[in-house]
């Protein structure tokens, strides 16, 4: 499990992240949702440890972390290896095939052989609906495809956790069905996921828990049904202007 206790970031004189306090329970999905600027990718980034709070406590599994204390980068090493994370644009390496866009990480830095890493990577292919396109490059791929292969190689690297930061927001609506689809398959396969969003639609099919952040701070953390179904005025407006009804 990952668990933030009293994590602050500041930007300048503006709090990012204003005494954060929650706990992201393994092998359910936790979809973070609120207006633009409040903080979401913020908070997701710090879990990787993207972006390093001034301070707080940040606990997953037996491994803490104190961010008013220098951070080793063996300790973030060995947190990044346990995780696993999805941009807003795919950061595939085009000169590599999608085969070897997947199988890079493992074989370097896991140090897979190569014919265990190729045989996975297929699997993982497969998985996200383009073993057919192994050996194409990305700038063959549609922005769907490309964010399908981006998955596809982070969960290529065993991570306990994944990480989405609006992963399709660079979509049309086509596109972005085809990706959303993908995370509700591997929501239903109980992967750990924590995942930023603006679509709420998939945040209610998906979620196990919702985390609604404004101006840094949890003004909500609960049950779909809860946020949906029995908002606050706060949230009711915010639905409302996100068009949602439910």
């Amino acid at each position: 499990m990952l668990q933030l206790a009293h994590i602050n970031k500041i930007y300048g004189k503006r709090k990012a992240l204003n005494d954060i306090n929650i706990q992201f329970p393994d092998h359910e999905t936790t979809v973070i949702v609120g207006p633009s600027g409040s903080g979401k990718s913020t908070l997701l980034r710090s879990l990787n440890l993207l972006e390093r709070p001034e301070s707080g406590l940040y606990s997953f599994d037996q491994q803490t972390i104190d961010f008013s204390q220098p951070i080793a980068e063996k300790e973030v090493l060995q947190l990044r290896r346990k995780t696993g994370m999805v941009f807003q644009s795919f950061n595939l390496f085009p000169h590599l095939t999608v085969l070897k866009n997947v199988t890079e990480a493992p074989i370097h830095v896991l140090h897979q052989d190569k014919a265990t890493a190729e045989k996975t990577a297929r699997q993982l292919l497969q998985q996200v609906g383009l073993d057919q396109k192994a050996n194409q490059y990305p700038m063959e791929l549609s922005g769907g495809q490309q964010q399908r292969v981006a998955i596809a190689r982070a969960l290529a690297m065993q991570p306990e956790y994944m990480f989405f930061d609006e992963p399709t927001s660079a979509l049309d609506p086509e596109l972005e069905a085809e990706v959303l689809r993908v995370l509700l398959n591997l929501a239903k396969q109980h992967n750990s996921m924590i995942v930023v969003t603006h679509n709420m639609e998939f945040a209610k099919g998906v979620a196990d828990q919702i985390v609604f952040l404004e101006e840094g701070q949890i003004l909500f953390c609960g049950s779909p049904q809860e946020f949906f179904s029995e908002p606050t005025q706060r949230i009711h407006d915010f639905l409302s202007a996100m068009s949602f009804t439910s």
